[in-house]
Formats: C-alpha cells, structure tokens, sequence
C-alpha cells in the first residue's frame, strides 16, 4: 500500500532546484518551504492549492518553523535568523547567529527562537536562543553537529537531534541549560518529531532506522527499518502515523507505531523534505515535479 497522490502544486523556479524544511502556520492558514537554492521562501495557499508568493533575500535558507502566526527562517548562507509575520508576509526582524544556522523552533509565548547551527573551520557547533523583543541571546555549545529540533508541548524542553554521537540532546527553555542526552542504537539522528499526546520522539537516522523514544525518560520503545538516509520527518497527530522523507531513492516511509506497520509511497529523486498539512495532506517538495507533490494521509 501506499498514500493516495493527490496532485501538484507548482512552484516558480522548482524543476531541478533544492529545497528544504517547510513548515504549515494554522493562524494563517499558509505553508512556507525553504528553497535553499533561489534563497527564496515560497508560500501556498493549501486551501486554493496555489503558490501565492516568492519571498526574497533569505540566503541559503534552510528551513522555516511556525507558531501561531509567527514564522522562523533560519538563514545558512549568512548566518542569521529571521522573523516573519506569516499574514503580511513582513520580515519583523533578523538576527545574527553562529556559522550555518540549520534546525530551528519558535515558541511564541516565550517571544522565543531558536537556531541550532552546525558551525565551521572558526566556529564550534552551537544551540542560541534568541528574545524576539530584544534580541537577547543564550549560547550553548554543542558535543557535535546539530539537525532538527522540536519542543514539547509545555515548551519547556527543546529535543535537538546531534549526527554524531547520534543523540537527542534535551535543553532547557529558555536558558539552554542541559538536561539530558540520550544516545540512539541508530547511528546519525536526523529528522525529529514529537508525538505530544503519548510523550514519544520519532528520531529517523542516517543508518535507516526510525528510533521512537519516551520524552519523558529517553528510554527507546520501537525501531523500525526505513530505505534509506532520511531528512524531513513529520508525525500526524490525525492519523498517528510518522512520515520519513527518504530523498534517494526517492519515497516517503510511513510508519504506524500502534499498529506496527510500514508502507513506502515513490515520490521522486532528491524529494528529500516535506510539509505536514493538518489533517490529511503530506506536501512532498518535488524539484522533478516542478514543486510540491500531494498525497493523501487517510
């Protein structure tokens, strides 16, 4: 079996480009994907399933995260992050980070970012955490280089996924004091996500396994097999399944950890990253589709 292609959504520019981590903002109902090569966030309305706007001067953006109306775009190409009011489309603010900004997370009650950066020949991996108000900035250094991250729902805690050692380091908010690090059986911890309701981390590696962890204890509860090194992974709180993007050979790996089973949906060559649109659409970003990939999660 696999997930239901639903259509496609073309993007300007896409045939052959590269993109990154997109992001869906519920306020405003819109979707923002980082393409890395134009240096470009790209918005689409899902509800008129269109592209409605190119935004510009994001160099080699690589990813966007949302919450509530407000959207982080982390910068890789001038190491910065930047602030973004997802209605007007407006940048609020820009700030300067470590070398190679590349996960990220906004907490909004906090007046929170977040950049986890990956560092360079000068500079050392790092965890910053930046007050939107004023720009007010705490520093953590990192045991290696950083991938995706997520908070829990109490935004407390930020899981960030560490290639290697492969390890979810859990960082305290808004401070960035450690708290733990939890080592995986599945070498290069990659894609993250976070089953808020049962208290689970889906951690997909570049070993191909996808790791399920209790956040509360880090104890490992499940791994299955995936086809290959994954990146974007998204879990669906509608149906309780996880979604893998494997960009080559070029699928999605479905896993449904209550039922214990596993499907493959074939998307295409360096289809590498996602969008999880609530509550049954998967937005595959498709450079040989010209843009963003449909499929249904029923």
């Amino acid at each position: 079996m696999s997930l239901k292609a639903l259509g496609t959504i073309e993007i300007p520019g896409a045939a052959g480009s590269e993109f990154d981590h997109g992001i869906f903002d519920p306020k405003s109902r819109r979707v923002f994907i980082a393409h890395t090569a134009k240096s470009t966030v790209e918005v689409i309305d899902p509800d008129a399933g269109r592209h409605i706007a190119t935004l510009p001067e994001f160099p080699g953006v690589a990813g966007a995260v949302a919450d509530d109306g407000e959207i982080l775009v982390t910068n890789r190409g001038s190491a910065s992050i930047a602030w973004l009011d997802a209605g007007t489309l407006k940048t609020k603010s820009v700030f300067a980070t470590g070398a190679r900004p590349n996960g990220a997370a906004i907490v909004k009650r906090l007046a929170l970012g977040i950049a986890a950066c990956i560092g360079d020949e000068k500079e050392t991996a790092s965890l910053q955490a930046f007050r939107l108000n004023d720009g007010h900035r705490a520093k953590l250094d990192l045991p290696g280089r950083p991938r995706w991250c997520v908070t829990d729902a109490a935004a407390e805690r930020l899981f960030l996924c560490i290639r290697e050692p492969s390890m979810i380091l859990i960082a305290g908010l808004p401070d960035l004091r450690v708290l733990a690090q939890w080592r995986l059986p599945s070498g290069g911890a990659h894609g993250l996500d976070i089953d808020q309701a049962r208290g689970r981390l889906y951690a997909a590696c570049d070993a191909g396994d996808l790791v399920e962890i209790d956040s509360g204890s880090g104890a490992v509860t499940n791994v299955w097999p995936i086809a290959g090194p994954p990146d974007v992974t998204f879990f669906n709180p509608a149906t309780g399944r996880v979604h893998v993007a494997i960009g080559e050979p070029g699928l999605v790996e479905t896993v449904d950890p209550k039922a214990g089973r596993a499907m493959r949906t074939v998307t295409s060559a360096a289809a590498h990253t996602t969008v999880l649109v609530p509550p049954d659409r998967l937005y595959v970003i498709s450079p040989a589709h010209g843009g963003v990939l449909v499929l249904a999660d029923t």
